[in-house]
Protein backbone atom coordinates (compact mmCIF):
# COMPACT_ATOMS: atom_id res chain seq x y z
CA UNK A 1 0.00 0.00 0.00
CA UNK A 2 1.26 3.63 -0.96
CA UNK A 3 1.78 5.60 2.24
CA UNK A 4 0.36 8.92 1.04
CA UNK A 5 2.26 12.50 2.56
CA UNK A 6 -0.17 14.22 5.45
CA UNK A 7 -1.24 17.29 3.55
CA UNK A 8 -0.04 20.00 5.87
CA UNK A 9 -0.08 23.70 5.18
CA UNK A 10 3.28 24.45 6.18
CA UNK A 11 5.13 21.86 3.34
CA UNK A 12 6.41 23.35 0.43
CA UNK A 13 4.60 21.76 -2.54
CA UNK A 14 6.70 23.19 -5.12
CA UNK A 15 9.85 21.64 -3.40
CA UNK A 16 7.48 18.32 -3.32
CA UNK A 17 7.33 18.35 -6.81
CA UNK A 18 10.99 19.38 -7.99
CA UNK A 19 11.98 16.08 -5.89
CA UNK A 20 9.43 14.02 -7.29
CA UNK A 21 10.45 15.40 -10.85
CA UNK A 22 13.91 14.67 -9.99
CA UNK A 23 12.60 10.82 -9.36
CA UNK A 24 10.79 11.13 -12.99
CA UNK A 25 13.80 12.66 -14.87
CA UNK A 26 15.87 9.12 -13.61
CA UNK A 27 14.16 6.59 -15.58
CA UNK A 28 12.35 9.26 -18.17
CA UNK A 29 14.07 8.01 -21.07
CA UNK A 30 13.03 3.70 -20.08
CA UNK A 31 9.45 4.63 -19.12
CA UNK A 32 9.29 6.87 -22.72
CA UNK A 33 10.27 3.50 -24.74
CA UNK A 34 8.52 1.02 -22.64
CA UNK A 35 5.21 3.19 -23.09
CA UNK A 36 2.21 1.70 -21.26
CA UNK A 37 0.07 2.37 -18.21
CA UNK A 38 1.92 4.98 -15.88
CA UNK A 39 0.56 3.28 -12.72
CA UNK A 40 3.81 3.42 -11.04
CA UNK A 41 4.02 7.34 -11.48
CA UNK A 42 0.23 8.10 -10.54
CA UNK A 43 1.19 5.92 -7.52
CA UNK A 44 3.71 8.38 -6.59
CA UNK A 45 1.74 11.56 -7.27
CA UNK A 46 -0.99 9.62 -5.04
CA UNK A 47 2.21 9.13 -2.42
CA UNK A 48 3.24 13.07 -2.88
CA UNK A 49 0.12 14.43 -1.40
CA UNK A 50 -0.40 16.95 -4.54
CA UNK A 51 -3.18 15.02 -5.73
CA UNK A 52 -5.78 17.98 -3.89
CA UNK A 53 -3.27 20.67 -4.86
CA UNK A 54 -6.30 23.35 -5.91
CA UNK A 55 -9.02 21.65 -3.66
CA UNK A 56 -10.05 24.92 -1.10
CA UNK A 57 -9.19 23.85 2.37
CA UNK A 58 -12.50 24.90 3.74
CA UNK A 59 -13.03 21.25 2.11
CA UNK A 60 -9.70 19.40 3.34
CA UNK A 61 -7.33 20.33 0.80
CA UNK A 62 -4.25 22.30 0.06
CA UNK A 63 -5.88 25.04 -1.25
CA UNK A 64 -3.39 26.09 -3.80
CA UNK A 65 -3.92 29.11 -6.41
CA UNK A 66 -3.40 28.24 -10.21
CA UNK A 67 -0.29 30.59 -10.75
CA UNK A 68 1.03 27.97 -7.77
CA UNK A 69 -0.08 24.99 -9.00
CA UNK A 70 0.59 25.34 -12.33
CA UNK A 71 3.80 26.17 -11.46
CA UNK A 72 4.35 22.80 -9.82
CA UNK A 73 2.81 21.22 -13.44
CA UNK A 74 5.76 23.06 -15.15
CA UNK A 75 8.08 21.26 -12.78
CA UNK A 76 7.28 18.14 -13.40
CA UNK A 77 6.58 18.16 -16.81
CA UNK A 78 10.44 19.07 -17.15
CA UNK A 79 11.29 15.93 -15.99
CA UNK A 80 8.13 14.21 -18.26
CA UNK A 81 5.50 15.56 -20.58
CA UNK A 82 3.20 12.39 -19.93
CA UNK A 83 3.06 13.22 -16.28
CA UNK A 84 2.83 17.09 -16.51
CA UNK A 85 -0.09 15.94 -18.73
CA UNK A 86 -1.61 13.96 -16.80
CA UNK A 87 -1.40 16.09 -13.22
CA UNK A 88 -2.49 18.89 -15.07
CA UNK A 89 -4.84 17.37 -16.39
CA UNK A 90 -6.07 15.96 -12.94
CA UNK A 91 -5.86 19.33 -11.09
CA UNK A 92 -8.96 20.72 -14.31
CA UNK A 93 -10.98 17.81 -13.74
CA UNK A 94 -10.66 18.49 -9.26
CA UNK A 95 -12.67 21.41 -10.13
CA UNK A 96 -15.43 19.84 -12.66
CA UNK A 97 -18.01 20.22 -10.10
CA UNK A 98 -17.46 23.57 -8.59
CA UNK A 99 -17.34 24.69 -11.71
CA UNK A 100 -20.07 22.79 -14.12
CA UNK A 101 -21.87 20.84 -11.42
CA UNK A 102 -24.50 21.23 -8.78
CA UNK A 103 -23.63 22.57 -5.44
CA UNK A 104 -23.66 19.25 -3.70
CA UNK A 105 -21.16 17.86 -6.21
CA UNK A 106 -18.68 20.66 -5.42
CA UNK A 107 -19.14 19.61 -1.83
CA UNK A 108 -18.73 15.93 -2.37
CA UNK A 109 -16.13 15.97 -5.22
CA UNK A 110 -14.22 18.40 -3.22
CA UNK A 111 -14.24 16.98 0.02
CA UNK A 112 -13.90 13.03 -1.14
CA UNK A 113 -10.62 14.45 -3.31
CA UNK A 114 -9.28 15.43 -0.26
CA UNK A 115 -10.15 12.75 2.29
CA UNK A 116 -9.02 9.88 -0.49
CA UNK A 117 -6.88 11.50 -2.68
CA UNK A 118 -8.01 10.84 -5.68
CA UNK A 119 -6.53 10.55 -8.99
CA UNK A 120 -9.28 12.13 -11.70
CA UNK A 121 -9.44 11.26 -15.22
CA UNK A 122 -11.12 11.21 -18.27
CA UNK A 123 -12.02 10.91 -21.99
CA UNK A 124 -14.32 14.00 -23.18
CA UNK A 125 -13.54 15.13 -26.61
CA UNK A 126 -16.47 15.82 -27.83
CA UNK A 127 -15.42 15.72 -31.48
CA UNK A 128 -15.82 12.16 -30.84
CA UNK A 129 -19.56 11.72 -31.10
CA UNK A 130 -19.87 7.58 -31.24
CA UNK A 131 -20.39 7.65 -27.29
CA UNK A 132 -24.06 7.44 -26.76
CA UNK A 133 -25.94 7.92 -23.63
CA UNK A 134 -29.95 6.73 -23.23
CA UNK A 135 -32.13 6.91 -19.51
CA UNK A 136 -33.17 3.94 -18.34
CA UNK A 137 -35.94 4.30 -15.33
CA UNK A 138 -34.40 6.89 -13.04
CA UNK A 139 -30.66 6.33 -14.18
CA UNK A 140 -28.97 6.15 -17.89
CA UNK A 141 -26.65 3.70 -19.99
CA UNK A 142 -23.82 4.30 -22.32
CA UNK A 143 -22.61 2.55 -24.71
CA UNK A 144 -19.98 3.51 -27.54
CA UNK A 145 -16.31 4.22 -27.94
CA UNK A 146 -14.74 7.59 -26.86
CA UNK A 147 -10.85 7.85 -28.00
CA UNK A 148 -8.22 10.00 -26.52
CA UNK A 149 -8.85 9.67 -22.86
CA UNK A 150 -6.31 10.89 -20.14
CA UNK A 151 -5.30 8.23 -17.73
CA UNK A 152 -7.96 6.60 -17.39
CA UNK A 153 -7.19 3.14 -17.02
CA UNK A 154 -5.86 4.84 -13.70
CA UNK A 155 -8.35 6.79 -12.79
CA UNK A 156 -10.55 6.88 -9.30
CA UNK A 157 -12.86 9.24 -11.02
CA UNK A 158 -13.62 9.30 -14.70
CA UNK A 159 -15.28 11.96 -16.42
CA UNK A 160 -16.74 11.75 -19.60
CA UNK A 161 -19.10 12.97 -22.53
CA UNK A 162 -21.78 11.24 -24.43
CA UNK A 163 -24.75 12.17 -26.92
CA UNK A 164 -27.95 11.87 -25.75
CA UNK A 165 -30.57 11.48 -28.92
CA UNK A 166 -32.47 14.66 -29.07
CA UNK A 167 -30.38 16.59 -27.12
CA UNK A 168 -28.34 19.31 -28.60
CA UNK A 169 -25.36 19.55 -26.05
CA UNK A 170 -23.51 16.50 -24.82
CA UNK A 171 -24.00 15.14 -21.94
CA UNK A 172 -21.02 15.14 -19.11
CA UNK A 173 -20.95 12.57 -16.51
CA UNK A 174 -18.35 11.33 -13.99
CA UNK A 175 -18.19 7.64 -12.62
CA UNK A 176 -16.02 5.79 -10.48
CA UNK A 177 -13.05 3.34 -11.93
CA UNK A 178 -14.83 0.55 -10.36
CA UNK A 179 -17.98 0.77 -12.68
CA UNK A 180 -17.82 -2.22 -14.59
CA UNK A 181 -18.17 -2.49 -18.54
CA UNK A 182 -15.78 0.45 -19.73
CA UNK A 183 -13.25 -1.59 -21.59
CA UNK A 184 -9.33 -0.06 -22.27
CA UNK A 185 -8.61 -1.04 -25.91
CA UNK A 186 -4.98 -0.59 -25.06
CA UNK A 187 -3.99 1.42 -28.61
CA UNK A 188 -2.25 4.26 -28.02
CA UNK A 189 1.24 3.76 -29.56
CA UNK A 190 1.45 7.37 -30.80
CA UNK A 191 5.71 9.18 -31.04
CA UNK A 192 4.91 11.45 -28.00
CA UNK A 193 2.73 11.41 -24.69
CA UNK A 194 3.66 7.72 -24.39
CA UNK A 195 2.41 7.38 -20.99
CA UNK A 196 -0.43 8.94 -20.83
CA UNK A 197 -3.08 6.04 -21.44
CA UNK A 198 -4.19 8.09 -24.18
CA UNK A 199 -6.17 5.14 -26.21
CA UNK A 200 -9.88 4.58 -26.96
CA UNK A 201 -12.19 2.95 -24.52
CA UNK A 202 -15.38 0.90 -24.93
CA UNK A 203 -18.42 1.15 -23.05
CA UNK A 204 -20.22 -1.81 -22.85
CA UNK A 205 -24.33 -0.74 -21.66
CA UNK A 206 -22.45 1.38 -19.05
CA UNK A 207 -24.81 2.54 -15.80
CA UNK A 208 -24.53 5.89 -15.24
CA UNK A 209 -26.54 7.34 -11.79
CA UNK A 210 -28.58 10.21 -12.50
CA UNK A 211 -26.23 12.19 -9.56
CA UNK A 212 -23.45 10.95 -11.87
CA UNK A 213 -24.32 13.49 -14.64
CA UNK A 214 -22.56 16.56 -14.33
CA UNK A 215 -24.66 19.99 -13.78
CA UNK A 216 -26.56 21.96 -14.46
CA UNK A 217 -24.53 24.73 -12.36
CA UNK A 218 -26.13 27.01 -10.56
CA UNK A 219 -27.11 29.61 -11.31
CA UNK A 220 -27.74 28.01 -15.13
CA UNK A 221 -26.42 31.07 -16.83
CA UNK A 222 -22.87 30.77 -14.61
CA UNK A 223 -20.31 32.57 -16.61
CA UNK A 224 -17.89 30.06 -14.34
CA UNK A 225 -19.44 26.49 -16.28
CA UNK A 226 -17.62 28.22 -19.59
CA UNK A 227 -14.48 28.84 -17.85
CA UNK A 228 -12.84 25.31 -17.59
CA UNK A 229 -11.91 25.14 -20.97
CA UNK A 230 -9.82 28.31 -20.40
CA UNK A 231 -7.77 27.01 -17.41
CA UNK A 232 -7.35 23.85 -19.35
CA UNK A 233 -5.58 26.04 -21.88
CA UNK A 234 -3.57 27.34 -19.61
CA UNK A 235 -2.52 23.96 -17.93
CA UNK A 236 -1.21 22.72 -21.21
CA UNK A 237 0.83 26.44 -21.92
CA UNK A 238 2.64 25.26 -18.75
CA UNK A 239 2.87 21.86 -20.03
CA UNK A 240 4.55 23.07 -22.68
CA UNK A 241 6.63 25.42 -20.95
CA UNK A 242 8.03 22.65 -18.90
CA UNK A 243 8.96 20.41 -21.81
CA UNK A 244 10.90 22.90 -23.40
CA UNK A 245 12.22 24.31 -20.03
CA UNK A 246 13.44 20.37 -19.32
CA UNK A 247 15.16 20.39 -22.82
CA UNK A 248 17.18 23.37 -22.43
CA UNK A 249 18.33 22.18 -18.78
CA UNK A 250 19.12 18.89 -20.44
CA UNK A 251 20.85 20.12 -23.51
CA UNK A 252 23.11 22.78 -20.81
CA UNK A 253 24.24 19.76 -19.11
CA UNK A 254 25.40 18.05 -22.33
CA UNK A 255 27.01 20.74 -23.85
CA UNK A 256 28.93 21.87 -20.44
CA UNK A 257 30.13 18.13 -19.90
CA UNK A 258 29.96 15.96 -23.73
CA UNK A 259 30.02 18.27 -26.56
CA UNK A 260 33.32 18.79 -27.79
CA UNK A 261 34.33 22.28 -30.23
CA UNK A 262 33.44 22.31 -33.59
CA UNK A 263 37.56 21.26 -35.36
CA UNK A 264 37.57 25.12 -36.88
CA UNK A 265 36.10 26.74 -33.84
CA UNK A 266 39.88 27.54 -32.62
CA UNK A 267 38.72 27.41 -29.14
CA UNK A 268 39.02 24.60 -26.76
CA UNK A 269 35.71 23.96 -25.26
CA UNK A 270 32.10 24.25 -26.44
CA UNK A 271 31.41 26.47 -24.16
CA UNK A 272 33.62 28.80 -25.46
CA UNK A 273 32.26 28.63 -29.08
CA UNK A 274 30.71 31.75 -30.13
CA UNK A 275 27.94 30.09 -32.24
CA UNK A 276 26.90 28.00 -29.28
CA UNK A 277 27.20 30.72 -27.08
CA UNK A 278 24.50 32.67 -29.52
CA UNK A 279 22.23 29.97 -29.38
CA UNK A 280 21.97 29.69 -25.79
CA UNK A 281 21.07 33.45 -25.27
CA UNK A 282 18.64 32.88 -27.89
CA UNK A 283 16.97 30.25 -26.61
CA UNK A 284 17.07 31.21 -22.95
CA UNK A 285 15.63 34.87 -23.64
CA UNK A 286 12.29 32.96 -25.86
CA UNK A 287 11.86 30.65 -22.80
CA UNK A 288 12.08 33.21 -19.98
CA UNK A 289 9.53 35.18 -22.30
CA UNK A 290 7.49 32.54 -22.51
CA UNK A 291 7.23 31.74 -18.94
CA UNK A 292 6.53 35.41 -18.56
CA UNK A 293 3.86 35.84 -20.68
CA UNK A 294 2.35 32.84 -19.08
CA UNK A 295 3.02 33.93 -15.64
CA UNK A 296 1.01 36.85 -16.58
CA UNK A 297 -1.91 34.83 -18.02
CA UNK A 298 -2.08 32.86 -14.93
CA UNK A 299 -2.38 35.86 -12.48
CA UNK A 300 -5.51 37.13 -14.76
CA UNK A 301 -7.29 33.63 -14.90
CA UNK A 302 -6.80 33.43 -10.67
CA UNK A 303 -8.30 37.06 -10.68
CA UNK A 304 -11.17 35.66 -12.75
CA UNK A 305 -11.44 32.49 -11.30
CA UNK A 306 -12.21 34.34 -7.80
CA UNK A 307 -15.07 36.00 -9.08
CA UNK A 308 -16.77 32.63 -8.97
CA UNK A 309 -20.57 33.21 -9.99
CA UNK A 310 -19.90 36.79 -10.16
CA UNK A 311 -17.76 36.22 -13.32
CA UNK A 312 -18.66 38.10 -16.48
CA UNK A 313 -18.55 37.44 -20.22
CA UNK A 314 -15.94 40.29 -20.37
CA UNK A 315 -13.69 39.26 -17.99
CA UNK A 316 -13.76 35.72 -19.23
CA UNK A 317 -13.24 36.96 -22.81
CA UNK A 318 -9.84 38.97 -21.32
CA UNK A 319 -8.63 35.96 -19.50
CA UNK A 320 -9.36 33.82 -22.80
CA UNK A 321 -7.05 36.50 -24.48
CA UNK A 322 -4.21 36.48 -22.26
CA UNK A 323 -4.36 32.54 -22.42
CA UNK A 324 -4.45 31.89 -26.15
CA UNK A 325 -1.13 34.55 -26.35
CA UNK A 326 0.46 33.01 -23.76
CA UNK A 327 -0.24 29.64 -25.44
CA UNK A 328 0.65 30.40 -29.03
CA UNK A 329 3.76 31.86 -27.81
CA UNK A 330 4.60 28.83 -25.41
CA UNK A 331 3.74 26.30 -28.65
CA UNK A 332 6.24 27.78 -30.91
CA UNK A 333 8.71 28.05 -28.23
CA UNK A 334 8.79 25.04 -27.20
CA UNK A 335 8.97 23.95 -30.75
CA UNK A 336 11.74 26.06 -31.92
CA UNK A 337 13.71 25.02 -28.17
CA UNK A 338 13.37 21.32 -28.70
CA UNK A 339 14.19 21.12 -32.02
CA UNK A 340 16.97 23.35 -31.57
CA UNK A 341 19.07 22.09 -28.62
CA UNK A 342 20.90 19.12 -31.28
CA UNK A 343 22.64 22.56 -33.00
CA UNK A 344 24.01 23.20 -29.35
CA UNK A 345 24.83 19.36 -28.62
CA UNK A 346 26.36 18.16 -31.55
CA UNK A 347 26.12 15.13 -33.54
CA UNK A 348 26.56 11.93 -30.30
CA UNK A 349 23.53 13.79 -28.83
CA UNK A 350 21.41 11.83 -30.96
CA UNK A 351 22.14 8.33 -29.93
CA UNK A 352 18.98 6.68 -28.53
CA UNK A 353 20.61 6.41 -25.20
CA UNK A 354 19.90 9.99 -24.32
CA UNK A 355 16.11 10.09 -25.10
CA UNK A 356 16.33 14.00 -26.22
CA UNK A 357 13.66 13.69 -28.98
CA UNK A 358 11.71 12.93 -26.25
CA UNK A 359 11.04 16.61 -25.84
CA UNK A 360 10.26 17.44 -29.12
CA UNK A 361 7.85 13.85 -29.71
CA UNK A 362 5.89 15.17 -26.49
CA UNK A 363 5.39 19.03 -27.07
CA UNK A 364 4.72 17.60 -30.81
CA UNK A 365 1.96 15.36 -30.15
CA UNK A 366 0.14 17.34 -27.49
CA UNK A 367 0.03 20.87 -29.68
CA UNK A 368 -1.82 19.11 -32.09
CA UNK A 369 -4.45 18.49 -30.24
CA UNK A 370 -5.50 22.24 -30.85
CA UNK A 371 -3.95 24.11 -32.90
CA UNK A 372 -2.57 27.53 -32.06
CA UNK A 373 -3.80 29.04 -35.37
CA UNK A 374 -7.16 29.54 -34.54
CA UNK A 375 -5.90 31.02 -30.78
CA UNK A 376 -4.20 33.58 -33.06
CA UNK A 377 -6.99 34.12 -34.98
CA UNK A 378 -9.26 34.73 -32.01
CA UNK A 379 -6.29 37.08 -30.82
CA UNK A 380 -6.40 39.01 -34.19
CA UNK A 381 -10.40 39.38 -34.21
CA UNK A 382 -9.83 40.79 -30.66
CA UNK A 383 -7.29 43.42 -32.19
CA UNK A 384 -8.89 44.76 -35.44
CA UNK A 385 -12.46 44.06 -34.74
CA UNK A 386 -12.95 44.33 -30.81
CA UNK A 387 -14.25 40.94 -30.42
CA UNK A 388 -13.60 38.98 -27.17
CA UNK A 389 -13.50 34.94 -28.30
CA UNK A 390 -16.59 33.19 -27.91
CA UNK A 391 -16.63 30.44 -25.20
CA UNK A 392 -18.74 27.75 -24.46
CA UNK A 393 -18.86 24.64 -21.77
CA UNK A 394 -18.00 22.73 -23.87
CA UNK A 395 -15.39 23.91 -26.47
Amino acid sequence: MVQLLEVKESLDWLAVAASLSKELAATAVERDANAGIPKDEIDQLRASGLLPLVVPKEYGGIGATWPEALKIVQELSKADGSIGQLYGNHLNLTVVGHSVGRPEQKEIYYRETARNHWFWANAINTRDTRLKIAPEGDHFRVTGVKNFGTGVALGDVRVFSAVQDGVEEPVFFAIPKEREGVVSNNDWDNIGQRRTDSGSFTFHNVLVKQDEILGPPSPPDSILATFGGIIAQLTKTYVYLGIAQGAFEAAREYTTTLTKPWVTSGVDSATQDPYILHHYGELWTELRAAIGLAEEAAEIVQAAWEKDIQLTSEERGEAAIAVFSAKAFATKVGLDITTRIFEVMGTRSTAAKYGFDRYWRDLRTFTLHDPVDYKLRDIGNWLLNHELPTITQYS
